[in-house]
């Protein structure tokens, strides 16, 4: 499943939003990095050790607990960038292209400081918004709720049990939409 940034990369594409789509309506999806924060973000990634594209993703999604996973298509262009300006460096480590922090990017990194922190406590903010609380509790059952119908979905060896739990997921749509629910 390709996963985007905001609430359709959460809990299975659902989220305030709707249902694998945007927005109802139309309109923009909520971003959790604005325009130019990747470089940032990815320098201070090579700050704390060298790695290579798919580790960059990797940590980034794991620092945001799978709300957010980046798309090479926005980490392997921002690593080009950072290295055509100079304030990283790609070695072949076994193989792999591995990107490292330069001296001119750690002094770029530590110019932005402030920049660099307000990006990483506002993406902190909307993790905790996304996971803490209520909400959290809504997410995690949500996602078992998903894994259980979908489990007993493909293992139905019949019609009338996908046909069982299609009644009992609208029954549910029809209580939680319900007035005062």
């Amino acid at each position: 499943m390709t996963r985007h940034f905001g609430w359709n990369a959460f809990a299975f594409g659902f989220g305030p939003r709707g249902l694998w789509g945007g927005p109802r309506g139309g309109g923009r999806r909520r971003q959790w990095f604005e325009s130019g924060d990747m470089k940032y973000v990815i320098l201070k990634l090579l700050k704390d050790k060298p790695r290579h594209g798919y580790e960059v993703m990797k940590e980034l999604e794991d620092q945001m607990h799978g709300c957010y996973s980046p798309s090479p298509g926005t980490v392997y262009p921002t690593l080009q960038w950072l290295e055509d300006e100079g304030l990283v460096v790609a070695k072949d480590v076994d193989g792999k292209k591995v990107y490292e922090i330069t001296e001119a990017g750690s002094k770029f990194l530590d110019e932005h400081r402030d920049m660099v922190d307000d990006i990483f406590d506002r993406v902190r903010e909307a993790v905790d918004r996304t996971l803490g609380g209520a909400m959290g509790d809504v997410n995690r059952s949500l996602a078992r709720l998903v894994k259980a119908v979908y489990r007993t979905g493909w293992k139905a060896r019949d019609e009338a049990t996908r046909q069982r739990l299609v009644a009992i997921l609208d029954r549910v749509v029809g209580e939680v939409e319900a007035p005062g629910a």
